[in-house]
């Protein structure tokens, strides 16, 4: 545990002493202590119970216990024998216990499916001025580096602090951050860079892939409302369980490798609400909040509406990877979004490595349209299948792609780097207007689903069927739903009585009927009557790092397309994954509590109660069914990368030469075969 950053307090409740840390460091914008508050059994029961009761609608636990090949060896977790084991377990802490948790649900490696403590888990963010980037030379060998645009990127976001960092390296390299922009790193902590790379993909979670949590490490770049900087895994950390890290690198224009020592720094996260004291700290941070727990919708649903519309962005927003959305955005839009132990960056790319290219007037939000200048090769880069406003977003992916068409393009490329998904009918809309009215994109541009069927979310369907949603907003009305043939359930079907009974690694489960798509007609956008772009002149490229509706975009367009995918960036010899998990549909504790409450069904025997703490608990609430084998999850399938692209010291980290990289291999046959050759 780290030393200078946590400091033990002496009770969870508003506390009484003569030397408050709270009160030291609350006017701090960067810390050298965290503090730790002794446990509270009460909430420790609380959080577990309902943790436990809402795994109930989570539809890969027992999945999770033993995956199936090929990530047999990445997924092998019993979380309810965790949660039994947690019961039991002694923590010094209430930061022991929910490190403890968030590092467990973190082993499913499923990005849907994650457990947070709003007021532990990223309250504070340590921070190295370091990023790493993985650059592969003229040669052909890839080496550790610093990165390039390292000192930029600090001197920008750390302001008054990079002076510390610039204050503790040795002497004879005092005040010399500057020179270590783009040293290659020959140790970390004594051991060759790859022993802490693997450590972090062993431990970060998020992504099924190996080769994927590895590329995490890393910094590299997003595109939400502008272009921003993600410093990776090495050079920024969630929880202060790491004082310092030692490196060795060689400096450019040095003959002999040198040693150094920097200590992680910890700033205040931008979710965590003011205080002055600690027990000011743990009110404003740490018990349930307005929109922790779900609401009974009834009797008026736009007053519920805007009740929750006025606490501001949702609180799962802090860790979802889209734009911040209110609950009126999201509402009747089916959503399949991974939620990141990382909060979204809010550093900005370095302009110099931001696209020169000005974006055409059509891009929006996320979404923005450039065309290279081979004056053929369109690019979409979108950094989420969310934005603002669903409408305009349906309609700037059509307008936008249509001006690369009348501005001659022929050739797309579509940026997903660290998308994390976002609007279902999104990428079910982007797949059917790039590739046109076939078989794979109408009626379905996605995947057929199910849901889990426990005894309550039956109980729940029941309740509904019976008029218990008069409304018909909530998750579970059938109204929402269509059948395997695609057509809409009738009113008050109750969808959940005639149950799939199966066993997953010897237990007993239950899901759903089929559920056909729920996006088309697109009712709310144009649907050309032919393709925008032909499949073969179609690439995706990201670093990997693509989940849920992104996945569900990639997955379809790969397998159903044949188009290409590309990963930047990924150790040379180890097979890359275009997307992490795909799901069906995502969800969270207050959108199930929810259910619960406005049926009429908290008093359940199995209906979890509300949290006593500030916590996010997400889940995925559909399975989608896979394309090569449409009888088993889309989950557990392979998605192997087409190309696995080396970075270079000339394009790291800066789209628009990725972009002109990626298409002068993917479209040109004598450097695609070349390409293939070197790095596959």
């Amino acid at each position: 545990m780290a030393s200078w950053h946590t400091l033990l307090l002496l009770a969870s409740l508003p506390l009484v002493a003569c030397y408050d840390p709270c009160s030291v460091i609350s006017d701090r914008k960067w810390v050298q202590y965290y503090p730790l508050f002794l446990i509270n059994s009460t909430v420790k029961d609380n959080i577990l119970d309902v943790v436990n009761k809402t795994l109930q609608f989570h539809t890969s636990t027992n999945y999770q216990v033993s995956a199936p090949p090929p990530f047999d060896s990445q997924v092998h977790e019993d979380l309810i024998a965790d949660i039994n084991r947690m019961s039991v377990s002694r923590y010094p802490s209430e930061f022991a216990f929910h490190l403890d948790l968030f590092q467990t649900f973190r082993r499913v490696n499923d990005g849907d499916l994650s457990l947070f403590s709003s007021y532990q888990h990223a309250a504070w963010i340590s921070f190295i001025p370091l990023p790493l980037v993985l650059l592969t030379d003229k040669e052909g060998v890839q080496h550790v580096h610093i990165a390039p645009e390292a000192y930029n990127v600090s001197k920008r976001e750390f302001k008054e602090e990079l002076e510390f960092w610039e204050n503790v390296l040795p002497s004879d390299m005092k005040g010399g951050l500057k020179s270590l922009s783009g040293a290659e790193v020959l140790l970390i902590d004594h051991q060759d860079p790859w022993a802490a790379i693997n450590w972090n993909a062993e431990n970060t979670g998020g992504y099924q892939s190996f080769a994927t949590r590895q590329n995490s490490f890393f910094s590299s770049y997003s595109r939400y409302t502008s272009w921003q900087y993600v410093m990776g895994n090495f050079a920024q950390h969630v929880h202060p369980v790491t004082d310092t890290v030692t490196l060795t690198v060689l400096r450019h224009g040095r003959k002999k490798p040198e040693t150094f020592t920097l200590p992680y720094r910890s700033r205040i996260s931008y979710g965590t609400r003011e205080f002055n004291s600690s027990s000011t700290y743990y009110e404003a941070n740490c018990r349930a909040r307005p929109a922790t727990n779900g609401i009974n919708f009834y009797p008026s649903v736009e007053s519920a509406l805007s009740t929750l519309d006025a606490l501001g962005p949702r609180q799962e927003s802090k860790f979802e990877q889209q734009p911040k959305l209110t609950f009126s955005q999201t509402f009747g839009h089916p959503m399949n979004v991974m939620l990141d132990a990382t909060p979204l960056s809010d550093m900005d790319l370095p302009r110099e490595s931001q696209p020169q290219a000005k974006p055409l007037k059509e891009s929006y939000d996320v979404a923005q349209f450039y065309l290279l200048e081979d004056g053929e090769t369109g690019v979409l880069a979108l950094g989420s299948f969310s934005a603002s406003d669903f409408n305009w977003f349906g309609k700037a992916l059509l307008s936008g792609l249509r001006k690369l068409k009348e501005l001659g393009a022929e050739k797309l490329v579509v940026d997903v780097t660290n998308n994390g998904g976002g609007y279902i009918c999104i990428a079910h809309y982007l797949h059917r207007i790039i590739i046109g009215p076939k078989d794979s994109t109408e009626p379905q541009a996605g995947l057929d689903t199910t849901a889990r069927a426990s005894h309550l979310a039956r109980s729940i369907v029941r309740e509904i069927s019976k008029g218990g949603d008069p409304s018909n907003v909530l998750l579970y009305n059938p109204s929402q739903w269509r059948n395997a043939t695609h057509h809409s359930f009738p009113n008050a079907t109750n969808w959940l009585k005639d149950v799939h009974e199966i066993e997953i690694n010897g237990r007993k489960d239950a899901f759903s009927q089929r559920l056909g798509q729920e996006c088309q007609p697109f009712e709310q956008f144009d649907t050309p009557d032919e393709a925008l772009f032909d499949a073969k002149n179609v690439v995706i490229v990201s670093n990997g790092r693509c989940a849920s509706s992104c996945s569900l975009f990639s997955i379809t367009m790969a397998k159903e397309e044949g188009v290409r995918t590309v990963v930047v960036g990924g150790r040379a010899d180890t097979q890359q994954q275009y997307c992490g998990v795909v799901g069906g549909q995502s969800t969270n504790f207050f959108t199930v509590d929810t259910e619960i409450k406005s049926t009429g069904l908290e008093t359940h025997p199995d209906a979890p109660p509300d949290f006593m703490a500030n916590i996010v608990q997400g889940i995925t609430w559909r399975l989608g069914f896979g394309i090569d084998d449409p009888e088993t999850p889309e989950e557990w399938q392979d998605h192997p990368a087409t190309y696995n692209m080396p970075l270079t010291v000339e394009n790291v980290n800066r789209p628009e030469r990725i972009w002109k990289d990626v298409a002068g291999w993917a479209f040109n046959h004598k450097e695609e075969k070349k390409f293939q050759t070197q790095f596959e």
